[in-house]
Order: structure tokens, then sequence, then C-alpha cells
């Protein structure tokens, strides 16, 4: 059994009333952070699920101090509309956030199978956590991802939807050589007692990247990765996100995420640090020729040049860049 931390990191906010943690299938885990509206409405569209599955929900508060995301939840919770548990994730990150919510789930739902990741930003599509479970059997695979179709607060806004920062990674169903995002994720418990926590590393709180990390570590370990086209969940995208700092900051910070992960997954192999510096120093240098050919077949320039950036933050992560987008989340 993996036990809460002993430190007072994590602590239970509220629960609702004779929940049978035992007869509970899937555990979906909610990070929260100053958005208690978005929240009620991811919550809304989780009450909405059609499944016969018995499953719970953990929302997990990372603003340990005003706590508006656990305030507008709890009464949920407390008058048994919603299965599950509120927490309080006091230590800041969304690293922290996840492990919390995880660490908790194997703690509280002893024969839980599958756990789920949404975030606060997103909308469930009605048949998603059936379609995550099921393609995970189906295929096989101990951790499953979904797309995560982007809402542009403002509409027309929309064109932006191809461009690699917002475009889900695969267009069909199957098992899959890796996945990046812990947006929508199915992970088996399996996965977890194997990984162990943290499971997160902390060291990616600020930045991101902590989700890619995890994944690609658990595949090394032999653990099988499927995607689920169908299992749609919507995330809302402000206009801020769409502006040109916002999107270039993003895919830097991607190239960064990039070079951290695969120097970690090559730890312990001869030479590992110099074969990451050259992959990243061949890869700027193929970027421009990259960038042409995405602007010969989409057209765009902000999408052609995504390369580049990517290349650019691999090659900057080798001199100590890292962008923490989520170290000011009201610019994020």
């Amino acid at each position: 059994m993996i036990p809460l931390p002993s430190d007072g990191s994590v602590s239970i906010a509220g629960r609702s009333p004779r929940l049978d943690v035992e007869a509970v299938e899937a555990v979906v885990t909610l990070p929260t952070f100053k958005r208690p509206e978005q929240v009620l409405e991811t919550l809304a569209s989780l009450q909405a699920q059609r499944t016969g599955r018995r499953f719970a929900v953990i929302v997990m508060e990372n603003e340990a101090e005003a706590r508006e995301g656990a305030k507008a939840v709890l009464p949920l919770f407390e008058r048994g509309e919603i299965p599950g548990m509120v927490i309080i994730a006091h230590e800041r990150g969304n690293c922290s956030a996840y492990n919390a919510g995880w660490q908790t789930a194997i703690l509280h739902f002893p024969n839980f199978r599958h756990l789920l990741v949404i975030d606060d930003d997103e909308i469930a599509d009605p048949q998603w956590l059936e379609r995550m479970c099921r393609s995970a059997e189906m295929l096989g695979a101990d951790i499953v991802g979904g797309p995560q179709v982007p809402v542009f607060a403002d509409p027309s806004h929309a064109r932006w939807a191809e461009h690699p920062v917002f475009a889900p990674p695969y267009r069909e169903t199957g098992r899959v050589p890796a996945l990046y995002s812990s947006g929508n994720l199915l992970v088996g418990r399996d996965v977890l007692t194997a990984m162990g926590p943290p499971f997160l590393d902390l060291k990616f709180n600020f930045m991101g990247g902590g989700d890619s990390d995890f994944l690609s570590r658990s595949a090394q370990r032999g653990f099988v990765l499927g995607w689920c086209a169908e299992a749609e969940v919507r995330e809302i995208v402000p206009a801020r996100r769409v502006e040109a700092d916002w999107i270039r900051a993003r895919s830097l910070r991607n190239g960064v995420i990039s070079t951290l992960v695969e120097k970690k997954k090559r730890a312990g192999t001869p030479m590992a640090g110099a074969k990451v510096f050259a992959k990243s120093l061949a890869l700027l240098a193929a970027s421009p020729l990259r960038g042409m050919v995405r602007l010969a077949r989409t057209g765009s320039p902000a999408i052609a040049i995504y390369p580049i950036h990517v290349a650019l933050g691999r090659v900057m992560a080798e001199f100590g860049y890292a962008n923490e987008q989520y170290r000011q989340p009201e610019k994020n």
C-alpha cells in the first residue's frame, strides 16, 4: 500500500457520505487551481457520464490558502451528488497535485482498475470514461491517451486547431509508441504500483512535462501505450493562448522538455549527454527544411516555424534554459 505523505503535504477536505470504496472500479483525478467556475463545469460533465462502471472522483485543490475550487465543489461531494473526495495538495505545482491525487486513489480505493485524468479547463464527452476504459481493455494497453479538442474562447481563432501545440498527436484508435500529455489520460493501477511515488518528477512542477517524463519512463518499463480517438475532452482555450509570445514560449518549452525527458531516458548509457546534444543540433540544422515542408503543406507560417522553435528549445535546454510557464498561472 502506498501511504499519503506524512509531512502534511496532502490533507482531506471532505468526501461523499456512504462512499463504497471497495466497489469503485475507476477513479477520475481532477486537479484544480483558481478555476472554481470551470471545475464545476468539468464535474458536471463527469456527472453526465454514460457508463455502468462504478467510479469515484478525486478533486485535488492546489491552491492551499483561498481554496476557491475546493469550496465550490465540496457541497456536491458532501450531498452525495458526486462520489469521491476533495483533497488539498499543499505543495504548489502540477506534479505535486497529480502525485497527491494518485497516491490518494491507491490508498483509499483498493479495487480500482483504471485511474483517469482530466483537467479543470476540460469538458468530458458523455461516453469519455467508458470509451477510455474499453479501449484499455480491447487494446491490452496499460496507459491510454485521448484527444484534447480545443474550443477557442474567440471562434475566429479556430484556425489554430491544427497547430501542433493544440492538435492531437494521433488520429486513429490503436496502440501507439509514445504519449505526451496527462490532459486526457487513463493509467492502469498496475502501472502506478510498479512506478511508485513520486510518480511525476517534481522538477517539472512549474515547467510542465512531468507527465511526458512519466509516460516515457512507463514505456521504458514495458507498459503498453494506446490511443482512443473517440474519447474526447473539450479544452477551453482562452484568447491569451493564441498570442504569438505564448505559442512561441510553449513551443520552446516543448523542446526543453524533449531534451530533459530524453536525457533521463538515456541516463546510464555511454555518451548519453553528448548523443542527446548531437541529436538536438541535428534537429536544429534540419528544422528550416522541415518548416518549409510544413509551410508548403499547410500554408501557415505559425505551423511552419514550430519545428524551429522546438529545436531551439532542445538546444537551449543544454544551457539551463527552463520556461516555467506554470510559475505565473495568470499569464498561462
